[in-house]
């Protein structure tokens, strides 16, 4: 129970420092903190997907670039808010899973991998096609706006949302019934579970964040091109997050977010050809060695609730 409140109060405090910290941070700290919250969000939706149900997904920075687009043309053809553009830029990445959910989560294992990194590929070869409607590869720019403390309190809320409904799925009857899913799909339809449309449903869920937070760095970047917002490196950056921190738990990719991007960002600065080397050791060495990651473990090891 004491250490439940501790750790109330040091969640408490640290929202409270993050609330506050644009107006004593620097101007390289807070667009910082602003990525950090990015890869919080985009860790914890992929978990939504692949943590709970077991199904990998290696295009869900489809749903990012879709987000990205949507956003953009939004704001620099049709003159709309930034704020609305990105929820716009949600939905539409929920749309999208709508679309792809159908035919590709009736696929198992490799095959679903698969697809989805297929549907991230098609995805950028239509954007770079249709130059006339998005700019194709000399890419989109939005009217400039300075508005990176507005975007940082955005990301933050996206974040914050995306671990709450992480909490209120896996403490519910429906994450128990993905987590089945995820274990034995065969017991779990034998069980009556209707194992598609929760599948789809995780999906769907998964994909608002990329999208709202693709919406987002559009907006503060100002300026996007098929090759910063569909390459497979945010993909499996956000991938490495989860399953270092530990995937299917609630804090768990905020964990590895953090972590891994200050690890990231200290070796980017002192060593830039080393970056993909790291992640490619990380990811060796959690599946050999933590294949539940390092919340995992400390679950199994000293029995902390799952609620974690």
């Amino acid at each position: 129970m004491r250490s439940g409140y501790l750790f109330g109060a040091a969640l408490a405090a640290a929202l409270a420092a993050l609330a506050v910290y644009p107006t004593y941070g620097t101007g390289y700290g807070v667009r910082a903190m602003l990525q950090l919250f990015m890869w919080v969000a985009l860790a914890g939706s992929w978990n939504l997907i692949s943590g709970l149900t077991g199904y990998v997904s290696f295009g869900h920075v489809a749903f990012f670039g879709m987000g990205s687009y949507t956003a953009a043309l939004l704001v620099a053809n049709a003159g709309w808010p930034w704020l609305a553009a990105s929820l716009a830029g949600g939905a539409t990445a929920c749309a999208l899973g709508l679309v792809i959910g159908y035919p590709c989560l009736r696929l198992k294992g490799p095959y679903f991998a698969i697809a989805m990194l297929g549907l991230n590929e098609v995805l950028r070869a239509l954007v770079s096609y249709f130059e006339g409607f998005t700019g194709g590869g000399n890419g989109l720019s939005l009217p400039t706006l300075d508005a990176t403390v507005s975007v940082y309190y955005a990301m933050g809320l996206t974040a914050a949302v995306i671990i709450v409904l992480t909490y209120a799925i896996i403490t519910s009857r429906f994450g128990l019934r993905l987590m089945t899913i995820r274990e034995d799909e065969v017991a779990a339809e034998a069980m009556g579970i209707d194992t598609f449309h929760h599948k789809l449903g995780a999906l769907l869920l998964s994909a608002v964040g990329p999208g709202v937070a693709g919406a987002l760095m559009a907006r503060d970047q100002g300026y996007i091109e098929p090759i910063s917002v569909f390459p497979l490196a945010i993909t499996v950056t956000m991938i490495v997050m989860a399953l270092f921190g530990g995937k299917g738990t609630v804090f768990g990719p905020v964990l590895g977010a953090v972590v891994l991007f200050v690890a990231q960002e200290i070796v980017w600065a002192s060593y830039p050809y080393f970056h993909p080397l790291l992640f490619g050791a990380i990811i060796v060495a959690v599946v050999l060695l933590m294949p539940r990651g390092v919340l995992g473990l400390l679950q199994q090891r000293y029995r902390l609730p799952r609620t974690i």
